[in-house]
């Protein structure tokens, strides 16, 4: 990974995420992975090793940031490549992790990911989410996937009595955010590092019934 290790590395830093030498070296496997996978499939946009690390790994390790202590099953929707949930899984190895993501081809990658980096508790769903059925999760999650509206709508009924959603949200969070009533909310912005963005998370509880 070198320079692109040391950057990650001085992300997690500054994001005040501890790490082990064990998970450097996952995150390494996942870049390179990435990339084989990447010319022959364009499971992202993103092509340089600084704009993945940036933009796939920390960002989707903001999502460790707000988890609630109490979550140990975790759905990420649309998980595309596998973000947040295979970077949340590395650097939080008991937590048990759903991906479901529609696209065969990124589920086939994803599947390949598990096997290469032996990551116990960590399945995939090669489904709409509209399509799960029978799961429930303390908390389910995405990145700018969604309308915050579209995301409670379409992920709330996998929740667990006390789950919440996660969201990573852009600038136009407040307004998404005036359609929510009847939740608990919890906002935290933060600057992505290394970059200008602030990136807006949004932990929203099940609605209250009287």
């Amino acid at each position: 990974m070198g320079e692109a290790r040391d950057l990650f590395i001085n992300g997690l830093e500054i994001l005040g995420i501890s790490y082990n030498e064990g998970q450097i070296e996952a995150f390494s496997r996942l870049l390179s992975e990435l990339k084989k996978w990447n010319r022959a499939y364009n499971l992202t946009g993103l092509r340089t090793d600084a704009d993945i690390v940036i933009k796939h790994f920390l960002d989707s390790l903001l999502f460790h940031k707000v988890l609630p202590k109490a979550v140990h099953t975790v759905a990420d929707i649309g998980s595309g490549a596998g973000f947040p949930g295979i970077p949340m899984k590395i650097i939080q190895p008991e937590l048990s992790v759903t991906l479901v993501e529609p696209s065969q081809k990124k589920a086939q990658f994803l599947a390949h990911i598990q096997r290469k980096l032996r990551l116990d508790r960590l399945r995939i769903i090669n489904a709409r989410v509209e399509d799960v059925q029978g799961e429930r999760f303390d908390a389910a999650v995405t990145r700018a996937l969604f309308s915050v509206p579209e995301f409670i709508d379409k992920a709330e009924r996998l929740l667990n009595v006390n789950g919440v959603l996660i969201l990573n949200k852009g600038p136009k969070v407040g307004e998404e955010l005036r359609y929510v009533t009847g939740r608990e909310i919890r906002r935290q912005d933060m600057i992505l590092p290394f970059q200008r963005s602030v990136r807006h998370l949004v932990v929203i509880g099940k609605k209250q019934t009287s």
